[in-house]
């Protein structure tokens, strides 16, 4: 493997301005990891090698005109294929629009070509993003690169495992239900879902909409800061700007998280292992997280069993996300109801059955769960939690069939641990935990008060730097040793 691929996004694109790289020896790397691993892997399901060769090209001259150039200038990435590419085809996952090729970017794209991507295709994603695993009718089923026959979680499962292969160090994901933090989980990588509007989210059908957000992925903390510094940032829509702007996570970008022994001092922690509901999760997860409580506690911190109280967060979520399903994909399943997954036709059927009775109830428990997460972060500056209740699975199941004992009645059960943190609405961080015996990855979930993003990537970079389990690379096969 290729060195440079090793890299973070910080080293890489300081090198591309100060020309010790071009991008075009970063894009021509970049195109052959994916030309060996993909065939094992299937992160990356379309590809523009000619577009993104002279994409890199410009940058290069660009560069040595002396110009000003974007904080991500030259460096290549593939994109979710839930969000629109201009010109290059955006399936969802679905055999629906498995041609579809948009007229514009998303806002997120548009943001990061502005800060000088170079884009080279599409990560794999399930059908329309919903539920962690990544599979669809298109392009098959993507798999993890510790365990090339387990999943890589999702829905920005196709991004997870191309960060962890070393494809690329950075990308866009999104996270309505944990699609960013169980991919992150799986792969042994970073998974960040921002306070609300901090990256605008809008929809065609309601400018408020506030469950699902748009994050990045990335190899490190200081990667994900770096992609905030570029992305964040007020939009026409959500009318109400969130208070946090690119150049609040900038100051990120000057620390390395070793300016003290103890850089969490003082801080205290509410530490829940089934988040005090009683949230099933594998004893082979807890047994990696529990040890590393100690970590933090050696960073300074203050770390209790205690948990938000979430009674009301299942209720929360799943009214909230049945809704948004009706609402978005209502028609396209009145018109292809042979042709939408099982799981999708159930979750919009739910948003059909809700009453205004059932969302008046839903809207004051939501008022109730929000007062309750005050009065957590009164006393505490910071959850943990297991990221995913499950070691990756088989990646020939649609999902697992029960938790710890405990059998799933639907596809959503398994990924509690990250649906009842996304109906707080507030920001949460995946980062790598450790690894099972058998080498499995099992990611750490830290979540604090609404709009503290930069403190909680200060904390989760303090305790990358003291555990380091990022740094340790997948075995992974190459497709010229099959």
């Amino acid at each position: 493997m290729d060195d440079l691929l090793e890299r973070s996004a910080v080293e890489l694109t300081r090198m591309i301005r100060a020309r010790e790289v071009s991008s075009r020896e970063l894009v021509e790397a970049h195109l052959r990891r994916i030309d060996e691993v993909n065939p094992v892997i299937n992160a990356v399901v379309t590809l523009d090698p000619e577009g993104a060769t002279a994409a890199a090209r410009r940058a290069d001259e660009a560069i040595a005109a002396g110009g000003e150039v974007g904080l991500l200038h030259g460096l290549p990435m593939t994109h979710k294929d839930t969000h629109r590419t201009k010109g290059m085809r955006t399936t969802q996952g679905s055999t629906l629009f498995r041609d579809q090729v948009p007229h514009q970017d998303d806002l997120v794209i548009e943001r990061l070509r502005s800060a000088g991507v170079v884009t080279t295709g599409k990560n794999n994603v399930p059908e329309f993003a919903a539920g962690s695993h990544t599979f669809n009718e298109v392009f098959g089923t993507t798999t993890n690169p510790y365990a090339p026959d387990r999943s890589a979680g999702g829905s920005s499962g196709g991004l997870g495992a191309a960060l962890a292969a070393r494809i690329q160090p950075l990308g866009d994901g999104s996270d309505m239900g944990g699609s960013v933090r169980i991919p992150a989980s799986f792969c042994n990588v970073v998974g960040f879902r921002p306070s609300y509007g901090v990256i605008p989210l809008p929809t065609p059908m309601d400018a408020w909409q506030w469950l699902g957000r748009t994050g990045p992925m990335a190899r490190s903390v200081q990667d994900v800061a770096l992609f905030m510094t570029a992305v964040a940032g007020p939009a026409p829509e959500p009318p109400l700007p969130a208070p946090l702007r690119g150049e609040s996570f900038a100051v990120l970008l000057a620390e390395d998280g070793g300016e003290t022994d103890r850089p969490l001092a003082g801080v205290r922690i509410g530490w829940s292992p089934d988040f005090g509901i009683g949230i099933p999760v594998e004893r082979a997860v807890l047994g990696i997280l529990e040890g590393q409580l100690g970590v933090f506690e050696g960073l300074g911190a203050v770390v209790e069993q205690a948990a938000i109280d979430l009674r009301e967060a299942d209720r929360v979520f799943g009214a909230t996300r049945a809704m948004h399903f009706a609402a978005h994909l209502g028609d396209v399943v009145r018109a292809h109801p042979l042709e939408v997954k099982p799981e999708i036709i159930w979750n919009v059927e739910r948003g059909w059955e809700l009453t205004a009775t059932d969302w008046i109830a839903v809207t004051a428990a939501r008022t109730r769960l929000q007062r309750r997460v005050r009065d957590f972060f009164g006393r505490y500056d910071l959850f943990l939690g297991p990221t995913a209740q499950v070691v990756p699975f088989d990646a020939s199941l649609r999902y697992p069939a029960e938790v710890a004992g405990a059998p799933t009645a639907t596809y959503l059960d398994w990924m509690r641990s990250a649906c009842v943190i996304s109906a707080t609405g507030l920001p949460a961080l995946s980062v790598p935990g450790g690894f099972t015996p058998e080498g499995l990855p099992v990611g750490l979930q830290l979540v604090a008060n609404h709009y503290d993003d930069v403190r909680l990537l200060r904390w989760g970079q303090a305790y990358e730097q003291r555990t380091g389990f990022a740094r340790q690379l997948p075995a992974l096969p190459s497709s010229r040793d099959r």
